[in-house]
């Protein structure tokens, strides 16, 4: 109703209230409804416009708040979309009808299908129907897959599996939703799967040759080992480089890494693909070779590898050679667990390199029997050292032209408690191997100052220096500690060194050396001539002897060819300014012609035999003071 005919019926109503019964208006009191009416009539639109004005302000705060719950829901839903897309992931969200309701943008990329080809809105058989077309499933039709696929679908279920789609490998899980929908991610496993293979290849391959290593051998031997027991024969071949270290001292480790490398080539060319070569560390490796005869197929190996790994290389601008030695143990007649079988195989190399290297043996039972002996030997040569059982004999040193005792080289000797007197050849080896040359040499330097105290002033002694206790921090504090020690001038001691020790650290070597030198301490060249570049040798560091090797005097008075490098020693000593000391000479003969030669020394049985320390006093003793001659011809 409008404002005026509410106004109309608001008059009239108070007219009715100011007219008599007769009719007649009272024109004051109409006056005055008329006042009230109007005044009424204003506090009534009053009340109407607050009232419109609550509702509008109630209103506008409604929008106001309903204006932030979108902003709000926007921001939100932005955030949502943003971590979506960037998300590693591929998501897939669909409805109760199938329908793809929610789908990230890497979901095409995972999927490895091409991009925007995936939208809200496509239903599952067109998802697969995308995937099918891109060969993910190989001749598969899209019903057979789509039939397959939606378990997916049914309620309760989730899976989680990996399959190939394209080149990459990716893992899908699956989840149902409890509104008739299901949720699926995709997760590109390509590179991790690279990454897991390259770990677990690293722990199973050796990292210069890429061979297998310790663990990957173990492995195959166990595969080996189990196909025996159905009538399939293998053998395990233990190789080892012969000369490599020296080609490792004098050309680096560069050169030996490429040379490992080079002989892994070969060694690869020599086998076939089901049989397994491995690297055991620095230059020595293993191979099982499997299903054939044996022996005689592991005998044809050996040959090949000796032949092929033998022949030189060309290394950085180097030509190298080096050689192979070879132990052989066939399974599971010589060992039935695989750390017996390599041992075996070990010490059939053992056997193969101190038989002459450069070939192969097959293991025999009485190699472990020799082995255990070995072993045995160890532990009392560590025992002796503690309980003194060594002692030093001494040897005659002569001045050819005047038949005079120079001084005395000194032998080591053990006395063994059971073995009695055991020959140095045995426990030298086995000393330097074991490290226990080191105190052992030491011992030997200080007992042989010791003695030397007791001769007269110009009597000297000869020591052996092994090249592990050489190349050992300390040798030149041992010496010099002994020589103060002792009262006993420098000049009176003698080192003897072999070529092997001048093959290490030529730099660090000849330091030594030069502090020896130093100290007074003559140096000689033991066993020359029987080594590789002695020549070279004697032009870096002035040596004050070189001893020529007993199996020169030996055929000296039978072949001409050894009294010409006798001959020639002696003339390129008489040229160097150094001594020259023939070892082993026994006869007259061989005195008579080496003086004729011009050598300045010799040693041997002609002038007697190592002697204890008391003799080889007693001996100066008896022949008195001065020079003390021999009476041989």
């Amino acid at each position: 109703m409008s404002e005026n005919g509410r106004m109309h019926r608001l008059y009239a109503a108070q007219l009715t209230k100011v007219t008599s019964a007769a009719g007649e208006v009272n024109l004051p009191d109409l006056a005055k409804v008329v006042s009230q009416s109007y005044e009424e009539a204003d506090r009534d639109r009053t009340r109407t416009q607050r009232a419109m004005r609550l509702m509008a302000e109630e209103v506008e705060e409604a929008n106001s708040k309903l204006r932030k719950t979108i902003a709000a829901l926007q921001v939100q839903n932005d955030r949502f979309s943003a971590a979506l897309d960037n998300m590693s992931l591929g998501i897939a969200m669909y409805d109760a009808d199938e329908r793809l309701v929610v789908a990230n943008q890497r979901l095409c990329d995972v999927l490895c299908v091409p991009p925007g080809s995936l939208s809200v809105g496509m239903s599952y058989r067109d998802v697969v129907a995308v995937c099918t077309e891109a060969q993910h499933f190989g001749d598969a039709l899209t019903k057979e897959i789509y039939d397959v696929r939606r378990r997916v679908f049914k309620t309760g279920s989730a899976y989680h599996f990996e399959e190939p789609r394209g080149n990459h490998i990716v893992a899908v899980t699956t989840r149902a939703l409890n509104d008739g929908g299901c949720i699926l991610t995709f997760e590109d496993m390509t590179e991790r799967r690279k990454a897991e293979a390259q770990v677990e290849h690293m722990a199973q391959h050796d990292a210069l040759t890429n061979l297998a290593n310790r663990s990957r051998l173990r492995t195959r031997l166990e595969e080996s080992f189990t196909r025996a027991n159905r009538g399939e024969s293998f053998a395990v071949l233990c190789l080892d480089l012969d000369r490599f270290k020296a080609v490792n001292d004098t050309l680096g480790h560069a050169v030996g890494d490429e040379l490992l490398r080079a002989v892994t080539a070969r060694i690869c060319s020599c086998i076939r693909a089901i049989d397994t070569a491995a690297r055991l560390g620095g230059d020595e490796f293993a191979i099982v070779q499997v299903g054939v005869e044996q022996p005689q197929e592991a005998t044809a190996l050996a040959r090949r590898l000796i032949e092929e790994v033998s022949k030189a290389y060309e290394i950085q601008g180097h030509t190298v050679a080096v050689g192979v030695s070879i132990g052989i143990a066939i399974g599971v007649q010589d060992g039935a667990l695989p750390e017996t079988l390599l041992k075996n195989a070990d010490l059939a190399l053992y056997r193969a390199k101190a038989e002459g290297r450069g070939t192969w043996r097959f293991f025999e039972t009485e190699m472990d029997a020799r082995m255990q002996a070995r072993r045995r030997l160890e532990l009392d040569l560590r025992r002796a050292l503690v309980e003194r059982e060594f002692d030093l004999f001494y040897q005659p040193l002569v001045q050819i032209g005047t038949r005079e005792i120079t001084g005395f080289e000194a032998l080591l000797r053990w006395r063994h408690p059971e073995r009695g007197m055991v020959p140095p050849n045995e426990f030298i080896p086995l000393a330097e191997e074991t490290g226990v040359i080191v105190p052992l040499g030491a011992w030997v330097i200080e007992r042989a100052c010791e003695e030397a105290a007791k001769w007269p002033e110009h009597i000297s002694v000869a020591v052996n220096v092994s090249a592990v206790q050489f190349r050992t921090p300390g040798l030149v504090d041992v010496v010099t500690a002994a020589l103060a020690r002792w009262g006993l001038a420098g000049a009176r001691l003698e080192i003897e060194i072999t070529e092997s020790i001048m093959l290490q650290d030529n730099v660090t070597t000849l330091g030594i050396l030069r502090r020896l030198q130093r100290l007074g301490v003559r140096i000689s060249m033991d066993d020359f001539g029987t080594g590789y570049s002695s020549l070279s040798y004697l032009r870096s560091f002035p040596f004050d002897k070189i001893k020529i090797d007993q199996s020169f005097i030996r055929d000296l008075t039978s072949q001409g060819g050894a009294q010409a490098i006798v001959s020639a020693i002696s003339g390129l000593g008489r040229s160097l300014g150094m001594r020259t000391t023939a070892e082993g000479v026994e006869t007259a003969e061989q005195l008579t012609q080496l003086r004729a030669e011009g050598c300045t020394e010799a040693q041997g049985y002609l002038f007697g035999r190592p002697m204890t320390g008391k003799e080889a006093l007693e001996l100066l003793s008896v022949q008195g003071p001065g020079p003390h001659s021999f009476a041989c011809a």
